[in-house]
């Protein structure tokens, strides 16, 4: 075998692509004609520098209300597509509830290695919390979500040994919603995403957050759509199995939910509307 069951990439492949049954130009489209107009909406800093790189960038979308709660979104696309700019659409009742939100650009396998996207969402975050006081928020109050490859990165975001790699206190980020993430990468070399990714054994071990322990002491929820293949919720249930040592001893929880009614995508629309993701986003600041 492959990986767990799987004989052959073909199943492998079947398992983790997330685009059956939907037209990609079709949903690109809308979301970029949607986060067109959530970028007129608010008022915002648009492709500010949290890094020397060009793609080290971040909207800002401000709430109107001094020392804000912030949260940072980090975009999908199985680390090799896509931007911050078709994402910001996520962020209207997120500032109507008083929330300032960045959503951030990183770099992209293969451009890049796979190593300096997760330094990238680490330095998003420390950006953040270092330049509070510009931003007008609270440093205290910063909570994270991402979607697919997003919620990987968030995995790794609470991995982080703030202290000892930045400088920063551990417990920086209250809480973080992972949306359909990937939490063990031992499939990736063996799919049709491998010439993209160029994982290689060492990166498998070092970014795969199932294998590592969660050094953030915030509540971490888990959500995975039904409609989706039954990798994704098993990715889900074995990340939560393993959190769950980890945050008992610091007094935190891990909670996984699965959405029956929602694909990888449609899963997203719990942003809007008083979804709720905008419930659990406000409660991780409560």
């Amino acid at each position: 075998m492959l990986y767990q069951h799987f004989a052959t990439q073909e199943e492998i492949d079947r398992a983790y692509d997330p685009m059956l049954g939907r037209d990609p130009a079709v949903l690109v489209k809308d979301w970029c004609q949607r986060s067109e107009v959530s970028r007129a909406r608010h008022r915002t800093t648009l492709n500010l520098a949290y890094g020397p790189s060009l793609a080290e960038r971040m909207d800002i979308f401000h709430a109107d209300v001094p020392n804000a709660p912030m949260h940072v979104f980090f975009h999908g696309g199985y680390w090799r597509s896509l931007s911050h700019r078709e994402f910001s659409f996520i962020v209207d009742d997120l500032v109507k509830a008083g929330i300032t939100v960045a959503v951030v650009n990183y770099a992209l396998c293969p451009q890049v290695r796979f190593s300096e996207l997760v330094r990238q969402s680490q330095a998003a975050v420390a950006y953040v919390y270092k330049h509070a006081a510009e931003l007008a928020i609270d440093p205290e109050q910063m909570s994270i979500s991402g979607h697919s490859a997003g919620g990987h990165l968030c995995a790794m975001l609470m991995s982080t040994d703030w202290e000892g790699t930045f400088g920063l206190p551990n417990q920086l980020i209250r809480g973080a919603l992972c949306i359909s993430g990937l939490y063990d990468l031992r499939p990736f070399p063996w799919s049709w995403l491998q010439p993209k990714l160029q994982l290689s054994g060492r990166d498998v071990q070092e970014f795969s957050p199932l294998w590592l322990p969660c050094r953030v002491p915030g509540t971490i929820k888990l959500v995975a759509g039904g409609l989706e293949s039954d990798e994704f919720a098993r990715q889900m249930s074995s990340y939560a199995e393993h959190l769950t040592g980890h945050l008992k001893e610091q007094g935190q929880n891990v909670t996984q939910q699965l959405l029956p009614d929602d694909d990888h995508f449609s899963i997203l629309e719990h942003y809007l509307d008083d979804g709720c993701f905008v419930e659990w986003i406000k409660a991780f600041h409560t």
